[in-house]
């Protein structure tokens, strides 16, 4: 049975025989890509017939080419036909096409966004389906999805997000033949539905407040007319870049940054205390009893460790505003671990690539991630009844304007 011969009873006779007989369908020396191969040369014949009958004059055939085509099923030798006039372009695999059909790219996409190194997407594929691909060609596989990861980026947002963490990310990045350390700058919005999401994110250099003020005006510019609380780290300018679009944000420091970053100086035995005697200024009652516990925390470990007292005290004006609400708002708002587990997230997946070898790879990457990621971002964040209703209170004109 050749492929311009093609005969649909035989090929279903001959596929269940071969089934029968115990022959796996699909990859190496399965059924389905020999099968495949008659099939699509079938096609291929009659197409360039079809061209020829449509366009008769002086045009006749000219010979076949031949070229292998990766399929899921296995890699397949196809006889591409020619035409004398050098006028016909098959539609079903076309000239320079050398995989077939969205299956394959699905699989090495969705390789790809697990973590697994080009290297070893090859191995995967040659020991599955006897299929040969470059490095090379699996970057331009996945470079496909670059439009729809700018389209991503520029998307409409909503006006209003009550809660917004910012935070930044650090990977190395080869630029101009060197390794750089680049800070991906993310945005987690939770919306008035208690639904989180990824706002923004953006490739810049060393984390700072000058490319956070960029990243502020490209949500005010893609929608966002107000955000009711932004919770940040204790970067220099941060606060003041927000409040220059957004006036209105009340901007809270995570209490969580501020106790990391006093661990560096404390010794071993002082651990302990040290950090209940922490944790009793940020978790009391009310402002009151929160600044008398910081005035007893430096009367105590003031000589001892100058430098984290002195750091609480400077700070203070940016760590207290969470006093100011009820506890179900409190509990969202003091703390950015909600970005930081996004960002465990994506270390954990990103580790095996200690450098990438562009800006787009690595946003790439981090975009497939996202995306898995925030497939289980369907319900609203825990006890959001409550703080809706209370922001509805608190920030009555701002969450539902007309």
């Amino acid at each position: 049975m050749n492929g311009k011969d093609f005969n649909f009873e035989e090929f279903e006779k001959e596929a269940i025989e071969q089934i029968k007989s115990g022959k796996k369908l699909e990859g190496r020396d399965g059924v389905l890509a020999p099968l495949l191969q008659r099939l699509l040369n079938a096609s291929l014949n009659g197409e360039l017939d079809a061209h020829i009958s449509e366009r008769p004059l002086g045009n006749r055939k000219n010979g076949k080419g031949k070229k292998k085509v990766k399929t899921s099923f296995g890699e397949i030798e196809l006889e591409s036909p020619r035409d004398r006039n050098g006028s016909f372009e098959p539609e079903i695999v076309k000239k320079r096409q050398l995989t077939l059909g969205d299956g394959i790219d699905h699989k090495i996409i969705s390789l790809y966004a697990k973590g697994m190194s080009y290297e070893s997407i090859c191995e995967h594929l040659e020991d599955l389906y006897g299929i040969t691909l470059s490095p090379a060609t699996l970057s331009g596989i996945t470079d496909r999805i670059m439009p729809e990861v700018y389209q991503w980026q520029n998307r409409p947002l909503e006006a209003i997000y009550p809660i917004v963490w910012m935070d930044a990310i650090h990977f190395k990045v080869r630029n101009e033949g060197r390794i750089a350390h680049k800070a991906v700058y993310h945005v987690l919005g939770v919306n008035r539905d208690g639904i989180k999401e990824i706002l923004g994110m953006y490739i810049g250099e060393k984390e700072g407040a000058k490319f956070w003020l960029q990243v502020l005006s490209d949500l005010q510019n893609r929608g966002v007319k107000d955000i009711l609380i932004a919770c940040i780290d204790n970067l220099s300018g941060f606060k003041e870049a927000i409040e220059s679009i957004f006036p209105q944000t009340d901007v809270q420091l995570c209490i969580i940054h501020q106790i990391r970053n006093g661990f560096k100086y404390l010794k071993k035995k002082d651990r302990k205390e040290f950090t209940e005697d922490q944790k009793a200024i940020y978790t009391a009652l009310n402002l009151s009893e929160g600044e008398r516990n910081l005035k007893i925390f430096k009367e105590k470990w003031g000589r001892e460790y100058p430098a984290v007292v002195r750091s609480w005290k400077n700070n203070w004006s940016g760590l207290s505003p969470f006093f100011s609400y009820p506890h179900d708002i409190r509990r969202i708002m003091y703390t950015t671990n909600i970005i930081e587990s996004y960002h465990s997230q994506l270390r954990k997946i990103t580790k095996s690539k200690r450098t990438f070898p562009n800006d787009a790879a690595l946003l790439k990457l981090l975009y497939l991630v996202t995306l898995k990621i925030t497939e289980k971002w369907t319900r609203p964040i825990k006890n959001w009844k409550n703080a809706l209703s209370q922001l509805a209170i608190l920030y009555e004109d701002r969450m539902y304007p007309e």
